[in-house]
């Protein structure tokens, strides 16, 4: 069996099966998942400052700070993003600067700042 028909059959492991995997490889070869942990965080600054500059932030804010020409379109988008109602989004928009999400991760903040720089707003990452 391979590496990749192993990570395969890894995939298709509920969270219980998973779970007693690991006790069993820890068990077995005399090793804990605990102990790899401050290696992976040893070593990420070393391999941040090789690039040369501040690792990026984890999650991120998407702040409106313009809704541009197409005000309502910017709204609508709020509302579909955010689940609120009309009036919480209108509110959002004319509070500005307005945080629309925060705690995305870095792929989610990208898609949504397209989505509401396509409907005409401005929006900032932080």
């Amino acid at each position: 069996m391979g590496k990749e028909e192993i990570l395969q059959e890894i995939e298709n492991m509920t969270v219980k099966d998973l779970a007693d995997l690991v006790s069993m490889i820890e068990e077995r070869f005399g090793v804990s998942a605990a102990m790899m942990a401050p290696v992976a965080v040893a070593t990420a600054p070393g391999a941040a400052g090789a690039e040369g500059g501040a690792a990026a932030p984890e999650t991120y804010k998407v702040v409106l700070t313009s809704p541009g020409q197409k005000k309502i379109q910017v709204i609508k988008e709020i509302k579909e993003i955010t689940g609120k109602g009309l009036q919480e989004c209108k509110a959002l928009v004319d509070s500005l600067p307005a945080v629309i999400k925060e705690g995305v991760g870095p792929d989610e903040a990208q898609s949504l700042k397209e989505k509401l720089e396509a409907a005409g707003a401005e929006i900032e990452l932080k």
